[in-house]
């Protein structure tokens, strides 16, 4: 199918390895994929050049990084250096690496270019099962997103079209590397660590890095991440 005829996709592409999986589900279900990345002052850039590296190594139509000043704001430990990355696994409620409303801001930026590109579906790696315990990861929250699109956007209101797709959300993270092995995905370049240094190097320590070592073991995959 040309370029032209493939319905066209807005890809979140945090530069880890749920998203890098998402775009290759998008990329294999025969999307013309357009990726997005936020530098919005998480103290862990090396994604954003993950992110970078992904887009080129699985093929996209476009990419872009859009800057939001959410370090301006505060409030998690991923945007505030005086708050420190917990270390001890996960604890009860919602975690202090929860970044207040990003899944919305993000989802809402997807959802202005998709209206540009004339583009019907957005792909989010947001998943239920092995995650932190974010409420912006929840099927509730991407089913309210969802309708919201649909009442609040010109392409909405005309064509009723706007879908969040969320291939990843009943997936266990073995499942997903095992998926993502499955399409060709290179997870050595990927970065999930909260508080990887500028070399993309994981602290083996946060929760991110706990679920990604527990997944690879589970999945029988060797690790490729590389730890400092």
């Amino acid at each position: 199918m040309s370029t032209v005829n493939k319905k066209k996709a807005v890809i979140l592409l945090s530069g880890g390895l749920d998203s890098a999986t998402c775009l290759a589900i998008a990329n294999k279900q025969g999307y013309a994929c357009y990726a997005v990345s936020f530098d919005y002052g998480q103290r862990h850039k090396a994604e954003l050049l993950a992110a970078k590296r992904l887009a080129d190594e699985l093929g996209v139509e476009g990419f872009k990084t859009i800057r939001i000043d959410m370090d301006g704001i505060g409030g998690s430990a991923l945007t505030d250096d005086s708050i420190a990355v917990p270390e001890g696994g996960v604890a009860e409620g919602i975690p202090v690496t929860y970044v207040p409303a990003r899944n919305t801001i993000f989802l809402s930026l997807a959802l202005g270019w998709a209206e540009v590109l004339d583009a019907d579906d957005i792909f989010i790696g947001v998943n239920a099962v092995d995650y932190s315990g974010y409420p912006d990861c929840r099927p509730e929250f991407v089913s309210a997103f969802e309708k919201l699109a649909n009442v609040a956007t010109k392409k909405g209101v005309e064509t009723h079209s706007l879908s969040i797709k969320t291939p990843l959300i009943d997936m266990s993270k073995a499942d997903i590397i095992n998926k993502g092995i499955s399409l060709g995905v290179d997870y050595g370049l990927t970065v999930s660590c909260y508080q990887a240094n500028d070399a993309g190097e994981a602290c083996g320590k946060c929760d991110s890095c706990r679920l990604r070592t527990e997944g690879f073991a589970a999945a029988g995959v060797p690790d490729p991440t590389r730890y400092r």
